[in-house]
């Protein structure tokens, strides 16, 4: 089996300001998903696909390839992630051939366990799924508390109930943006991350903060020096 790992990491963050390189703990903060991926160990290659040199020379110095610079039509606010993904994996396949799985990590959601990666791949790879991501519980729910407007302005419940209780609504999940498993030829050819053969991985919530903010980037700050969450 012949894995390639995944971390994309644009430049141009708009939420925190090179939010990709930005200290946490000591290291930069991509260097923390690229430590994880060596610790783990399954993958044949770990690439880094960035438009960023300066992010680049960080990633390389941690331990990440960089098989190429991402293209500008790739590096824009409304890029799609699996594009990027695509073009990574088929620019890599053009130098040492055919990978039957591809992982991606994110490196703005750094609070992994080791057991994470190991338990979502077994749960993959024991499946017939085109794919996996990593969820948590959802802390809002359509059936429950969460609404949108009609044509006229008022507001509904997202998903017709009749539920009274939160504890009584179906569970729902959130895409905590940590890890993404594909097969290979779905990975190709698909323009979704969803499919009728996606499956999901649960993630503890304290694991489960995707840095898009400055609020989030001191939240995970304080989770590390207190010791609420510890890396393997």
């Amino acid at each position: 089996m012949k894995i390639l790992g995944t971390i994309c990491a644009r430049g141009g963050s708009k939420g925190v300001k090179d939010k990709n390189i930005r200290e946490l703990a000591g290291k930069p903060l991509i260097a923390h998903t690229i430590e994880y991926f060596k610790k783990w160990g399954k993958a044949n290659r770990i690439v880094c696909s960035t438009d960023s040199e300066k992010i680049a020379n960080i990633a390389r110095q941690f331990g990440a390839e960089i098989p190429c610079m991402r293209p500008k039509e790739l590096a824009t606010d409304n890029a799609f992630k699996l594009h990027v993904i695509q073009h990574i994996v088929k620019f890599c396949e053009e130098q040492d051939g055919k990978y039957d799985i591809i992982v991606d990590l994110d490196p703005t959601a750094p609070l992994r366990k080791q057991k994470f990666l190991d338990e979502a791949l077994k749960k993959f790879l024991e499946s017939n799924a085109n794919n996996l991501y990593s969820v948590c519980r959802a802390r809002k729910n359509p059936y429950f508390n969460m609404v949108e407007l009609d044509e006229n302005g008022y507001a509904h419940l997202c998903k017709k109930s009749n539920v009274v209780r939160r504890q009584d609504a179906a569970t729902v999940y959130e895409l905590n943006a940590s890890i993404y498993i594909y097969n290979r030829d779905f990975l190709l050819h698909t323009n979704t991350l969803h499919s009728d053969k996606t499956i999901i991985y649960e993630m503890p919530d304290i694991a489960s903060i995707d840095i898009d903010s400055e609020i989030d980037f001191l939240f995970v700050e304080f989770l590390l020096k207190n010791g609420v969450f510890k890396f393997d």
